[in-house]
């Protein structure tokens, strides 16, 4: 087989499957063909019939091949690519840190380096079982279906330090259960290997863990809660949220990648449970050992990144003070559509790399992209507000892409080609470290995209295909579709 079709079915090249088949020695029958059976199963998620097809085999040997392999691998390959064990924690600091991350959470890593590790739990959904107190146990209130929970341990550069159990997934077993369990047990000596100073950055789910993780020295980054009875973070939570973000997505795209093996994308078999563990840690340790980093970065260009992020992040949000006290957003407006003629001509033209130094992501850009679709089509609501008394201010109201009943009001401020300020509704609107995607899809149509040849494109509105419940023919009114809603 060609290299491509090597990566096809087993997600490996010629030479690193060879590699991955050097440390499989322990298999008694065909080493290549236990192995490869095994990645395909991985890869492509076929059932053991389709495996007895492609490989000739029945479906014992199908079992027995997968089984072999498996050993071999949890043997020899796993531990030297996966665990902490595997790594020491001066080389995560040094090989395994992104420079941002160290910048932003470790000031004086220079002086007294210290380690930063993120966390959190991925999914593996498994089936239904007649054993009752093991389905209550294995079912998940958040995602409404059984599943079980490996806990990941990644470095900022989105490096698998290691995989933690998988767990069971009810209400005792949730984040911060999970990890007060490791740091209690001390599980793969997870507890000798972190030194004092050492920073975990976590989501909210982690609230519980602060105690068990102060009481050994370990700090813990957490993007705010809202206050409540509050409908926005103030600028400061949202600015602090967002430096926690900046470095925090790595867990998640590691997830992803995890998800790319198309078995541990499936709903498993029950009687797979005692192995989705070795399952999942056979993956990772293939992602570490031959896939690239996800997040690197280069040191001068984090570090400026970081300083800038740090510096906003103590600024308040004038536009948003100017906001409320003139009560802007209480007022009533006439509001043109987007892409009526004459709207602010004199709005500065961008870059698309201009556009992403004022958002500091390209999270937001893509997602200005959908919204921008969404308002510029002939029935959209897309509206940009036009004030002679307020010079150099735009204000919009953008539809929200969760609730149809919902629309943000967003005010950008702008002068002399130069976007200075801007301030949205939503939740993180006030942060000006960065700009939520509203205010994006604002800042992107008038500044780079109204001003390129090609119009704007998007991913396809499907619906054109599909019958709609809320659209009735009325005869009465000569044929025409009226609308009509419950």
């Amino acid at each position: 087989m060609s290299d491509q079709d090597y990566i096809n079915l087993t997600g490996l090249d010629r030479t690193q499957f060879n590699e991955v088949v050097s440390h499989s020695q322990d298999i008694k029958t065909s080493i290549r063909t236990c192995i490869a059976v095994l990645l395909v199963k991985l890869r492509c998620g076929l059932e053991n019939k389709i495996m007895c097809t492609l490989f000739n085999m029945n479906k014992w040997q199908i079992r027995r091949a997968i089984s072999s392999a498996r050993r071999a691998l949890l043997k020899d390959f796993v531990p030297q690519n996966l665990g902490f064990g595997h790594v020491t924690r001066e080389d995560v600091i040094s090989n395994h840190t992104r420079p941002l991350a160290k910048e932003l959470f470790s000031p004086g890593y220079e002086q007294d380096p210290s380690a930063l590790l993120v966390l959190d739990g991925t999914y593996i959904y498994i089936q239904k079982s007649s054993n009752f107190r093991f389905s209550r146990r294995s079912f998940s209130m958040h995602k409404h279906r059984p599943l079980v929970k490996p806990m990941m341990v990644v470095t900022t550069s989105g490096y698998v330090v290691s995989v933690l159990g998988p767990y069971l997934a009810d209400s005792k077993n949730n984040d911060a259960g999970i990890l007060n369990h490791i740091i209690r047990n001390n599980t793969e000596e997870m507890r000798d290997w972190l030194q004092d100073g050492d920073t975990f950055i976590v989501d909210r789910g982690f609230r519980d863990s602060s105690e068990v993780l102060g009481d050994i020295g370990i700090n813990m980054e957490m993007p705010c809660f809202m206050q409540r009875g509050t409908s926005q973070h103030t600028t400061q939570e949202a600015n602090q949220s967002r430096l926690i973000t900046k470095v925090r997505w790595v867990v998640d795209t590691a997830n992803a990648r995890l998800k790319r093996w198309k078995y541990l994308n499936h709903v498993i078999p029950n009687t797979q449970i005692p192995f989705i563990g070795d399952y999942v840690r056979i993956v990772c340790a293939l992602c570490n050992r031959f896939t690239s980093v996800l997040s690197s970065g280069n040191a001068e260009e984090d570090k400026a990144i970081a300083l800038k992020m740090l510096h906003l992040s103590k600024r308040t949000n004038e536009l948003q003070e100017f906001v409320e006290s003139n009560g802007l957003s209480n007022r009533t407006y006439s509001w043109q559509k987007i892409d009526a003629a004459g709207f602010a001509q004199d709005f500065p033209k961008l870059s698309d790399s201009e556009i992403r130094q004022l958002t500091l992501g390209v999270y937001q850009v893509k997602m200005a992209k959908a919204y921008t679709q969404e308002h510029l089509q002939d029935d959209g609501t897309y509206e940009i507000l036009v004030n002679e008394d307020l010079d150099g201010i735009i204000g919009a109201k953008i539809q929200s892409r969760q609730f149809s009943s919902k629309k943000y009001s967003c005010w950008v401020n702008y002068e002399d080609g130069v976007v200075v300020s801007w301030y949205c509704k939503c939740k993180a609107g006030a942060r000006i470290v960065g700009c939520c995607a509203h205010i994006t899809s604002v800042i992107w149509f008038l500044s780079y995209a109204r001003h390129q040849d090609k119009p704007v494109q998007g991913v396809r509105d499907w619906s054109e295909h599909l019958e709609d419940a809320a659209r009735v023919i009325d005869d009465s009114d000569s044929g025409e579709e009226s609308s009509t809603e419950e």
